[in-house]
């Protein structure tokens, strides 16, 4: 009796250990930082995939309606097809990116010290959490400048669709008034204004918006911005998580204090 008691004692013990260790270390996640990668990778795939699918759409569109002449909108393939490189470097940066920084967040959690051991930081440590701060705060920016571009093409595409939901409205549909309702892709600045035809009118506009590849690309186009969006939200709340790392690894060093942030 006295040696089943011990056991179920014993066992009870190390139910309360395994318990205990587990709060432990889910106290110590860097709940911001895990939350800022999950929505930096989202972010990004939806932005560079969608962006490079709608990209190879919009030049299909123009190839096919708005320039035939392949020497008039041959720098903007090039551009197109240079932007389609980047969003692979893009994709790749922040992957790798997402994951340092996720593994600053845990490294610098009192999990850390609890599991491996007391250190102290060094000015070394210091030095890389604050280049961490700099450089999150430069991709911010430049994330926000990559959020309205992405909001350009959007808008043009928003443009050409409501011109065609005003053809085919009861008011204007079967009119002769249709066919001076007309969209000129050259004043985007996308093709040069001796491209040729460079302006849909009536019915030929209604038969763009009703191919595929519109479609496809319009909604994309919106994905992608959605994803720029995110990936700015993704960066702001780095920012955060990075700055508090930094400032209590800077202020506190000699407390040996780490975060929980």
């Amino acid at each position: 009796m006295e040696t089943a008691a011990e056991e179920n004692t014993e066992q009870s013990q190390e139910r309360k250990g395994c318990f205990e260790c587990c709060i432990k270390c889910l106290g110590g996640v860097p709940y911001a930082s895990l939350v800022a990668t999950i929505l930096c990778f989202s972010g990004v795939a939806l932005f560079c995939g969608c962006g490079h699918v709608a990209l190879a759409g919009t030049v299909a569109i123009l190839e096919q309606h708005f320039s035939t002449n392949t020497s008039d909108h041959a720098l903007l393939s090039e551009v197109i097809q240079l932007m389609q490189y980047v969003i692979y470097g893009i994709a790749s940066f922040f992957f790798l990116y997402g994951i340092i920084l996720l593994a600053e967040g845990f490294y610098t959690t009192s999990a850390v010290k609890e599991l491996h051991g007391e250190f102290k930081t060094t000015a070394c440590g210091r030095c890389i959490s604050g280049m961490f701060v700099f450089l999150t705060y430069v991709l911010g920016v430049a994330w926000l400048g990559v959020f309205g571009f992405s909001a350009v093409p959007v808008f043009m595409f928003y443009n050409i669709w409501s011109t065609c939901e005003v053809i085919k409205s009861p008011q204007t549909n079967g009119t002769a008034g249709v066919e001076q309702i007309c969209v000129d892709i050259r004043q985007y600045g996308i093709i040069p204004w001796n491209a040729f035809p460079g302006r849909i009118c009536g019915s030929a506009l209604e038969n763009i918006c009703n191919t595929n590849e519109f479609y496809m690309s319009y909604h994309l186009f919106i994905v992608a911005c959605a994803g720029a969006g995110a990936t700015v939200i993704a960066l702001l709340i780095y920012m955060m998580a990075t700055t508090y790392n930094y400032a209590v690894l800077k202020f506190k060093s000699r407390e040996d204090c780490c975060t929980k942030f």
